[in-house]
């Protein structure tokens, strides 16, 4: 998360760390992508990428059509696969349960022979205006992203990477506007509680920048970044034991790589702990 502190907390940290970006988008938020890799589906999910590939390699979950066996890609479909893996973790399912439900799922169409058979699928609004995102063209972006909204494709992953396109245009207002609008369709879409937490975060307000944090961490407690950026709110705020805590947790959720900006943010606040004794 790329940090700009509000205020008098500024001061409290001698040094604003980036998250590692290969954890995130450049942006800092989490915006919903047509396509994934294991590593991120991994991250996001809190699932090992052994189990993902596992799953991939039973038939439990669908791949992205022309993907590799070297390089296999999730897209928004294989999405709504994994979304579904965390709800019934958060209902306390366990990862031997949820798989004996995916094989369950596969057995209702024998003759797959246990491969799901891919089918050629048009092209969604959402999935349009998502392709049009990651290629830059922001104003094709976004005028799919309305038009997904308007046939009631995906509203909430529409509303939530609309309102990335708003905040990175200047127009934060309306970035609040669609974040807020995401979770009125979905109050449990992961992503637009993380990129409201982050734009509170930006806007000063740290309260509310932690509320939210802490609900997309209760989707999804597996996922470092929010215990970063957890650990930021509480640091700037000089609540340095939490901070600690919070930072800890990420760092034994991440690849030794991605420690470095961990250490370093943690050496930082250390040393603030002994300027204030």
């Amino acid at each position: 998360m790329r940090a700009s502190v509000i205020g008098p907390e500024r001061q409290r940290m001698n040094k604003i760390i980036d998250f590692p970006r290969s954890c995130k988008h450049d942006s800092g938020f989490q915006r919903v992508q047509s396509t994934y890799s294991a590593r991120e589906i991994s991250r996001q999910f809190g699932l090992s990428e052994h189990l993902i590939r596992k799953w991939t390699k039973q038939g439990l979950l669908p791949t992205a059509p022309g993907s590799k066996t070297s390089e296999v890609r999730y897209d928004f479909h294989s999405l709504q696969q994994f979304r579904r893996v965390r709800e019934m973790r958060i209902q306390g399912m366990t990862l031997s349960r949820i798989e004996a439900e995916l094989h369950g799922q596969m057995n209702l169409f024998p003759e797959t022979e246990g491969q799901l058979i891919p089918l050629p699928v048009k092209v969604s609004p959402i999935e349009k205006a998502m392709r049009f995102h990651e290629s830059g063209d922001r104003k094709a972006a976004e005028f799919a992203y309305r038009q997904a909204i308007e046939e009631g494709d995906s509203i909430p992953d529409a509303y939530c990477n609309l309102g990335i396109l708003e905040f990175e245009a200047g127009r934060s207002p309306e970035a609040f506007d669609h974040f807020t609008k995401a979770l009125k369709h979905d109050p449990r879409h992961f992503e637009a509680h993380f990129n409201l937490a982050h734009l509170y975060f930006e806007a000063g307000d740290l309260r509310l920048s932690r509320l939210h944090y802490e609900l997309a961490a209760q989707l999804e407690p597996s996922f470092p970044n929010l215990y970063f950026n957890i650990g930021l709110v509480h640091a700037v705020t000089g609540d340095y034991s939490e901070a600690v805590t919070a930072l800890n947790k990420a760092r034994n959720m991440v690849a030794d790589e991605d420690r470095l900006k961990i250490d370093e943010l943690l050496v930082n606040i250390r040393k603030a702990i002994d300027g204030e004794r």
